[in-house]
């Protein structure tokens, strides 16, 4: 008989706290995301260090930094609560009736895969869920959600993604901007248009969406920095920035502002994503509806060629 792995005491809600300080370095908004006292996280990291029996934390003038047990922990202590997410998930699914979640980010639906799928399983629990854009991953693989249709680039390392349909891309202005009414734009007319830039996102995230650098190895211009993805609309109105979307109707969001095919960019990849491990006959599904049902949108504007 194999030898069992040794027992470890080791309480995984303080393993999360220590995951959600090294996120944000700052005791004071790691308890704040946490919606508990610093003195409270403090104690749960000193406990969370006892049990590992290293330190794991300074605290600095700025706020806090890892030290080198901190820094190896880190990924191990993400593994690790993942793989407690999947165990869990996986211990329901055996337990509970047949059940999927589709999540999807802001500005796409899923409503006609999803009707589909309850119509042709009728005996599945099928749920939909809006996930942030920076969370598509996370989301995946820590269980929450079973599939996400989203658009690139985001990290896809242990996923499986679909491409479902392209969306050019635009750039947004104001009505009484000087470009507002053009037939295409290129990158050479917005060469000194500063763009928003979103104070916590993924780099290659933030180079996409700001072409950075553009193809002659120029930076792409600064614009303010915004916390979330929908000020970007609020900064375009008022005259401080133009932005870089997909090829909505804009008007039908903001009858203040308009778009404007980019002319020479590749456009946006709208995915459907699951993990790559699952296999199950409810993913299998799902994937061939939301390639049957789910399309480019009706006011997408077409590409120049």
């Amino acid at each position: 008989m194999p030898d069992l792995p040794t027992a470890v005491d080791l309480d995984l809600r303080l393993v999360h706290s220590f995951t959600v300080i090294a996120e944000h370095r700052h005791f004071g908004r790691a308890a704040e995301a946490l919606h508990i006292t610093q003195p409270s996280l403090s104690r749960q990291i000193h406990r969370l260090e006892q049990q590992l029996g290293a330190r794991l934390l300074d605290r600095t003038p700025r706020g806090s930094a890892l030290t080198e047990a901190g820094q190896v922990f880190l990924p191990q202590a993400k593994a690790l609560l993942r793989a407690a997410a999947g165990a869990i998930a996986r211990a329901k699914a055996a337990a509970q009736p047949s059940r999927i979640t589709v999540g999807y980010t802001t500005g796409l639906i899923v409503t006609p895969a999803v009707r589909e799928m309850r119509r042709r399983h009728p005996d599945a629990d099928v749920r939909a869920q809006h996930v942030a854009f920076h969370d598509v991953p996370a989301a995946l693989l820590e269980h929450r959600v079973d599939a996400v249709v989203s658009r690139l680039p985001f990290p896809t390392d242990q996923l499986h993604v679909t491409v479902l349909y392209d969306e050019p891309r635009v750039v947004v202005v104001p009505l009484d901007h000087r470009l507002a009414g053009k037939e295409y734009v290129t990158l050479d007319d917005i060469a000194d248009e500063p763009l928003p830039r979103l104070r916590e996102s993924d780099p290659a995230w933030s180079a996409y969406w700001r072409i950075d650098p553009r193809p002659n190895g120029r930076p792409a211009p600064d614009g303010p920095l915004i916390d979330a993805i929908e000020d970007k609309f609020e900064l375009v109105a008022a005259g401080q920035a133009v932005a870089i979307f997909v090829g909505h109707n804009i008007q039908a969001l903001r009858p203040d502002l308009t778009s404007i095919p980019l002319d020479g960019v590749d456009p946006a990849h709208v995915v459907l994503a699951t993990r790559a491990d699952d296999h199950s006959r409810l993913v299998t599904a799902f994937r061939k509806y939301a390639q049957t049902h789910l399309s480019r949108p009706d006011s997408a504007e077409p590409t120049r060629s």
